[in-house]
């Protein structure tokens, strides 16, 4: 296993890897929706929460040697599953068919107070 991280997405907050790739697969730790060149929440808006946390996973692709379009699999937190409509659409604009695998839940509270935080399993090309 080696850990993968870059400074295009916030540290981590914990005794945790940003992502650790294992074989052809990167598994992306859940990532809040922080904006690395302030420290802090992009927005306080949901959907806007849930690109910033998109975008977070595509720098720690990136610095894998991969890309969103490789995703197999995410999981997404929500803090409020009423405005899943919204943020379905904007994971949608993220990725093209054959979309990943995925599962949502709704859940009590996130660190920091965030309103979504997402986690990937994205594959790696052999040659990266």
């Amino acid at each position: 296993m080696n850990a993968i991280s870059t400074e295009n997405a916030p540290a981590a907050i914990g005794p945790y890897s940003q992502a650790v790739r294992h074989g052809d697969l990167l598994f992306v730790s859940g990532q809040l929706p922080i904006d690395p060149s302030t420290g802090n929440f992009n927005s306080d808006d949901a959907v806007e929460q849930m690109k910033q946390c998109l975008k977070n996973i595509a720098a720690i692709a990136e610095a894998a040697g991969t890309d969103l379009s490789k995703t197999i699999k995410t999981t997404i937190l929500l803090t409020d599953l009423s405005g899943f409509a919204a943020i379905n659409e904007a994971y949608g604009a993220a990725f093209s068919a054959p979309y990943p695998a995925r599962a949502t839940f709704e859940v009590s509270a996130l660190p920091k107070g965030a309103k979504v935080e997402v986690e990937a399993v994205i594959a790696i090309p052999a040659k990266a």
